[in-house]
C-alpha cells in the first residue's frame, strides 16, 4: 500500500511538472527554428516586420521619437531596432520571448511597455524570421556582440 501511495504521488508530481513545462514552453524557444542567414527567411521576415512591427518601430527600424523618454502613461515609446537602439544587446531567447509574449512576458517589476504579445498573430517560425530580418540590418560588430549575448545566455 505504501509503495502505491509513493508511486501515485510520484506520478502526480510528474504531471504537475510536465504541465508547467508545457505551459511555459509556449514562450521559451530552445533554438532559432530558421536559418537566420537564409535570404528567403530574411525576405519573409521583412514582410512580417512591415506588417506587424513597422507601425510602431518604423519601416526604417528607427523607432519612435524620444524613445528613451517615458510618456505620461509611464511607458517608453517603441525603440529603434537598428544599430542605434538596444535590441542587439539582448540574447535571441529574450528577443523571441519578448516578441511572442509581449513586454509583460519578461516579468520585470515596474517595467511598463506597450509591446503586445504576437503569439496569436505570428507562429514561432515567423517570429524567428522577423528577428532574422532585424538582425540582418545591423552592422557586423553589432551582430557579433548580439551573438555573444546569445551564447552567454545559454
Amino acid at each position: 500500500m505504501r509503495k502505491a501511495i509513493v508511486l501515485i504521488s510520484g506520478f502526480g508530481s510528474a504531471a504537475v511538472i510536465a504541465g508547467a513545462l508545457y505551459f511555459s514552453a509556449d514562450l521559451n524557444p530552445a533554438e532559432a527554428s530558421v536559418d537566420q542567414s537564409d535570404l528567403q527567411v530574411i525576405a519573409n521576415g521583412k514582410d512580417l516586420y512591415n506588417q506587424f512591427c513597422a507601425s510602431c518601430h518604423g519601416e526604417d527600424l528607427k523607432g519612435q521619437a524620444n524613445w528613451k523618454v517615458t510618456k505620461a502613461d509611464g511607458r517608453l515609446p517603441a525603440p529603434p531596432h537598428d544599430k542605434d537602439g538596444h535590441t542587439w544587446h539582448h540574447s535571441d531567447e529574450v528577443l523571441f520571448k519578448y516578441t511572442k509574449g509581449g513586454g509583460a512576458s519578461l516579468g520585470l517589476k515596474d517595467f511598463k511597455t506597450g509591446m503586445p504579445p504576437f503569439k496569436s498573430m505570428m507562429n514561432d517560425t515567423e517570429i524567428w524570421s522577423t528577428l532574422a530580418y532585424i538582425k540582418s540590418r545591423w552592422p557586423d560588430k553589432h551582430r557579433a556582440r548580439q551573438a555573444v549575448a546569445t551564447e552567454q545566455a545559454k
